[in-house]
């Protein structure tokens, strides 16, 4: 029987759930899925992919699904059985597009794997998953070259925000060290907010930015994806971060200190004397020098907010990144 969905009528894609092997890959397509909202079309006890992904059709026609999505099973190219269920599903749904899946950490495999499944399934374009600009670039070039078949998306980790439209372009710029600055512009102008910006600037013009302003932005920066990733893509810095253990927890002790501190102080970071610090690093589970070397870094940045609000560049593509709004 059909797992029903509660939602009905929905004008957004359906995911249909055709790996019926792995275990718990159902429970985690669902949990992804949950964080787009986007529902799942699930047969318990069928075990027949080509008949769940038919069902699954159906049902979307019938409850205004604008598009269909359908997970098929990992699968090894030397395993018959599944190469020949692959190429049934196929036939069956007749898709418009067939995406092949593949794990570039697998280095010179995943070509071959990437060929193998080509020459079954003729699909339209490839993902890649696990890519890092730096040492797997490669994997990128000699799929594209064998197969002779777009890369259409990549990923670097195992959240939402790790998906991205694949450009070759700005790969071949992050293996040569040269940073991706337009991907960088543009995760940062999807979390821009104008009304809180024109604000922001605002007080950074009469110098009045505070903890709480600069916690909003921390958390903007975070939304914008891992900060090893976000660095990467800056010129010159691929190579600075490359071995360092970077992740969003470096900002724990930053959060800590200011989440310990009253919302008199976050308001007015001048208050903040000896005996004030003394209490935050308590709290906070730092040391005095801690908080002290922090705010100080925070001043500092006060003032080049401050110079750099002042300026009238052509760099307006920047308005959309955190600490960066021009007036």
């Amino acid at each position: 029987m059909a797992n029903h969905l509660k939602r009905k009528k929905s004008k957004k894609p359906l995911l249909i759930a055709c790996d019926v092997y792995r275990p718990a890959a159902i429970d985690q397509l669902k949990v992804m899925a949950d964080q787009i909202e986007i529902d799942v079309y699930t047969e318990d006890e069928t075990k027949d992919p080509e008949a769940i992904a038919t069902n699954g059709i159906d049902y979307a026609k019938q409850n205004g699904y604008n598009a269909v999505v359908i997970d098929t099973a990992g699968r090894l190219s030397i395993d018959d059985d599944m190469m020949n269920e692959i190429s049934g599903l196929k036939k069956v749904t007749n898709p418009n597009e067939t995406l092949f899946v593949v794990d570039s950490m697998t280095g010179q495999d995943a070509v071959s794997t990437a060929k193998t499944f080509n020459e079954q399934l003729d699909y339209d374009g490839v993902i890649l998953t696990k890519l890092d600009g730096d040492t797997r670039g490669g994997a990128a070039l000699s799929i594209r070259y064998v197969v002779d078949k777009p890369i259409k998306f990549i990923s670097t980790g195992e959240k939402m925000d790790t998906i991205e439209v694949f450009h070759p372009e700005r790969m071949a710029q992050r293996i040569l060290g040269m940073g991706d600055v337009v991907s960088f512009v543009e995760r940062a102008q999807e979390q821009y907010d104008e009304e809180q910006a024109a604000k922001l600037q605002k007080k950074i013009s009469k110098n009045t930015f505070d903890f709480n302003d600069f916690l909003s932005q921390l958390n903007q920066i975070k939304k914008m994806g891992n900060i090893k990733d976000l660095l990467g893509m800056i010129p010159g810095m691929s190579k600075q971060v490359k071995n360092l253990d970077i992740d969003n927890d470096s900002f724990k002790n930053i959060e800590a200190i200011i989440q310990s501190m009253t919302p008199e102080e976050r308001e007015n970071p001048q208050l903040l004397d000896g005996s004030r610090r003394k209490r935050i690093a308590k709290g906070s589970g730092n040391s005095v020098q801690e908080v002290n070397q922090f705010i100080k870094q925070f001043n500092e940045m006060k003032k080049m907010m401050k110079s750099m609000s002042k300026m009238q560049s052509s760099g307006n593509a920047m308005k959309g990144m955190p600490f960066m709004n021009q007036s």
